[in-house]
């Protein structure tokens, strides 16, 4: 019964005429529009300046006390100048031995370090072999006038994949996050555009094609962009970059004072003011040339000297704070700082000086 049925549907198939396949045609797309054609050429111009950045380490066998390279990360990096010198990320090249660099071309080139500014998250590299053109840099832009909103786009090697471009907005402006290396890293540009684990050290641009940060990292617990991406600002890249060119380390403007902030916060809570309490003052130094009072030790603890409450305006609350607020001036340049001392409060100028 079953095959006489199974026969009935096969030949009722086999009468059908066999259907006739419709023929699609293509719409033509038109013209992009001009927002498209300008992300287009803002990437057209800008790849060639970003570099792939891959690592390795040499390392000893435990037991034949042989020694191996072996890989160790990889991370994107920019074109500074005609000498060829390429900007990264600190964290992309620590603990490697050697680093190799590829062109967006495709030309592969050894890489030794000049210099390093781990407080900043940056370091520079100089391409090594004869015969390297540079080619067209990116234009230097500004992040002083940058404002929450506006476009911002991030080209480098995520997951190792060749010159990627994401498109975001500034999420925000002057953040903070916690740096192994020193003081807190600051005046960091928040960003969604998508960020990931190879972009670190790539640029992050504006509409304008103009270079506004390094990419330097992502707040994610799974290690994945989850739209909350840190670029430095270029105007930090600006100030720290030409002295790892020229003196391969950055070198700190001070007042020649120090402070703690475990003893700072004990002693804000005790005095109920707000500032940075100053514990020592260098003999010779501009705070010492300035009059300024540390902090001294009698039988009842501690008595407060000078405290700083503001440099050039600026409050300032913690140690962070002042470090980072004396990092925005060169050496040699003048500060005024707003000084408390009893019920007093005063103002002093001091000329920066290089410190150690």
């Amino acid at each position: 019964m079953n095959l006489l049925l199974l026969a009935a549907v096969a030949s009722l198939f086999l009468t059908q005429s066999s259907p006739v396949a419709e023929t699609r045609t293509v719409t033509p797309r038109g013209e992009l529009g001009a927002d498209e054609r300008a992300t287009i050429d803002l990437f057209r111009n800008a790849r060639a300046s970003v570099v792939f950045i891959s690592t390795r380490q040499r390392v000893a066998d435990f037991w034949t006390r042989n020694v191996y390279s072996v890989p160790r990360g990889s991370g994107s990096g920019l074109v500074w100048d005609e000498a060829g010198h390429i900007v990264t990320n600190f964290h992309v090249i620590e603990g490697a031995s050697e680093a190799q660099i590829q062109l967006a071309d495709g030309r592969q080139f050894p890489a030794r370090l000049v210099g390093i500014s781990p407080q900043h998250d940056l370091a520079v590299l100089k391409i090594g072999k004869a015969g390297f053109a540079a080619p067209a840099r990116v234009p230097i832009g500004t992040n002083h006038d940058l404002q929450v909103g506006q476009n911002v786009f991030a080209i480098g090697n995520p997951f190792g994949l060749d010159w990627t471009l994401t498109k975001g907005i500034v999420s925000a402006l002057d953040r903070s996050l916690p740096n192994e290396n020193g003081p807190d890293i600051r005046h960091l540009i928040q960003t969604d555009a998508a960020i990931n684990p190879g972009n670190s050290g790539g640029p992050l641009l504006d509409s304008a094609g103009r270079l506004i940060g390094i990419n330097t990292a992502i707040y994610s617990p799974s290690g994945a962009s989850a739209g909350i991406g840190f670029a430095v600002p270029v105007d930090t890249v600006m100030r720290v970059v030409p002295q790892l060119i020229a003196e391969g380390r950055y070198t700190r403007p001070t007042l020649g004072i120090e402070s703690d902030d475990e003893i700072n916060d004990r002693l804000k809570r005790a005095s109920g003011i707000d500032g940075v309490f100053i514990l020592r003052v260098d003999p010779g130094s501009a705070a010492d040339r300035a009059g300024i009072i540390p902090a001294q030790r009698t039988r009842r603890g501690v008595a407060p000297g000078d405290i700083v409450t503001a440099i050039n305006g600026v409050p300032v609350s913690r140690v962070g704070d002042l470090l980072a607020r004396l990092d925005d001036y060169r050496v040699g340049q003048t500060v005024v700082l707003t000084l408390v001392r009893g019920e007093a409060e005063r103002t002093a100028r001091l000329t920066l000086e290089a410190g150690s």
